[in-house]
């Protein structure tokens, strides 16, 4: 599930500046060992990676890479049944069956899906949601898996009100967690229902209503995009070039990275790769330039395949090259 992994790059040279190649492991070296655990089936060390970190927001990259290793599903399975208790297996099953759900129904346009493939993505995220409300039941403070249910949701389209109630579930846990945070704004977003106005509203709420120094200040810039997304070409960039969205976007970074309180933990990249992108359409060279000096040559997958699918890399590049850095 490219769309949910915080990936890094690996840094070179070129014209004096970081080449940017988007990798797997975003420079955490813990990512590349779960990993391998999984692939090794070494249920041992995929536990020992996950339970040395803070359960929540701090676990949520380590759990996607798990769950995006082939064939976890099947080892995971028997660790389960030598353990019927065993809560953090559950919830690595029920991660892996989102991701495993999601490789049966691919990327592609739902018109272009087949029923088959349809039928196949809905009986694993169904067996996911056994999965993740076992592993809620049992680990009643977990945030994760409620984090996990907000994605199931949106694949099984239980709605906006279900799909609020499990986001409301998240946060209650972890106020500020990003993640879920990201997916009820696609949640509210026109293309899933809802609005323009309902996902700027969400993401200013949750941004400002946040203390200063946040991530969530990450939001209004995504918010932005959505709206570019969503329009033709010309309104498209006539829209991010309004001086109001330059404004939003400033003051959004002013209650977030910019803030003397942020902290680089978990996702930080991504909350900056996302400004830079945002400040790049607007036309606000000068902050761009800030961004992109902050990501210290990191790039993450998500927002550049928005306007390079294939190459994220090259959007940063292009983009970056296009501020003068």
């Amino acid at each position: 599930m490219a769309v949910l992994r915080q990936w890094g790059l690996a840094l070179g040279k070129w014209g004096g500046r970081p080449v940017a190649r988007v990798q797997e492991d975003s420079g955490d070296p813990d990512v590349r060992r779960v990993r391998e655990a999984a692939a090794a089936a070494d249920w041992t060390g995929v536990r020992e990676v996950l339970e040395a970190r803070p359960e929540s927001d701090d676990r949520t990259e380590l759990l996607w890479a798990v769950g995006d290793t082939a064939g976890v599903e099947r080892w995971i399975v028997p660790v389960l049944e030598a353990d019927p208790d065993a809560s953090l297996a559950r919830l690595v099953a029920g991660v892996r069956h989102i991701s495993w759900g999601w490789e049966a129904r691919t990327g592609a346009r739902a018109s272009e899906v087949s029923r088959e493939q349809f039928e196949v993505f809905h009986s694993r995220l169904q067996s996911a949601e056994e999965w993740l409300y076992e592993a809620a039941e049992r680990e009643p403070r977990w945030t994760s898996p409620w984090y996990g249910l907000q994605l199931t949701g949106r694949g099984l389209q239980v709605g906006a009100t279900a799909a609020r109630r499990r986001f409301e579930a998240t946060v209650r846990r972890d106020p500020h967690h990003l993640g879920a945070h990201q997916q009820q704004l696609q949640q509210v977003c026109e293309k899933w229902g809802g609005s323009h106005e309902e996902a700027h509203s969400f993401a200013r709420d949750s941004a400002f209503g946040a203390p200063a120094g946040t991530q969530l200040g990450q939001l209004v810039a995504i918010a932005h995009i959505e709206q570019w997304l969503s329009l033709d070409s010309g309104p498209d960039d006539a829209y991010m070039r309004r001086p109001e969205v330059s404004a939003s976007l400033r003051e959004a970074a002013d209650h977030s990275f910019r803030h003397p309180d942020f902290v680089r933990r978990a996702g930080w990249a991504q909350v900056l790769n996302t400004f830079a992108m945002a400040f790049s359409l607007a036309g606000d060279r000068e902050a761009a330039r800030e961004c992109f000096h902050a990501t210290q040559g990191r790039v993450t997958e998500f927002p550049w395949y928005y306007i390079n699918g294939s190459d994220p890399a090259a959007a940063y590049r292009k983009q970056r090259a296009a501020t003068g850095r």
